[in-house]
């Protein structure tokens, strides 16, 4: 698991953040806001906000300028399995799971459809020992 965080947290990839919220006591507004301090080029993306600090939110991933080279997700379960089905259409390969977002069935469709997945850790605590 070790090696597949450092990949996906690689400088040069470009994420998109599923359930950014503009609460910032919120984990979708801290992993957001704490990706783009990192220097990531990050997408915000919640069908229910316009923006985030200023910065254009999404409604989908679909909408997206660029394909993301990793989804970073913090929803609840049900809403990530309708995600990842998404990215297998858009051929994203890379997805990151907050804890608490992910699911059994979520999990094993990623590895049916050859889409990486990390799940049960944070993106910001790994961030942080590299």
């Amino acid at each position: 698991m070790e090696e597949l965080i450092e990949k996906f947290l690689d400088s040069k990839n470009v994420f998109a953040v599923i359930g950014v919220s503009r609460d910032p006591e919120k984990y979708g507004y801290k992993v957001y806001k704490d990706l783009k301090k990192a220097g990531y080029t990050v997408y915000p993306i919640n069908p229910k906000t316009e923006s985030i600090d200023g910065d254009k939110c999404y409604n989908s991933l679909r909408e997206l300028p660029e394909r993301p080279d990793v989804v970073d997700i913090v929803v609840p379960p049900k809403i990530t399995e309708r995600i990842i089905k998404e990215c297998k259409e858009l051929g994203i390969k890379r997805v990151w799971m907050q804890p608490g977002s992910e699911s059994e069935e979520a999990i094993s469709f990623c590895k049916e459809n050859d889409i990486e997945v990390v799940h049960s850790v944070c993106v910001m605590v790994e961030r942080k020992k590299i």
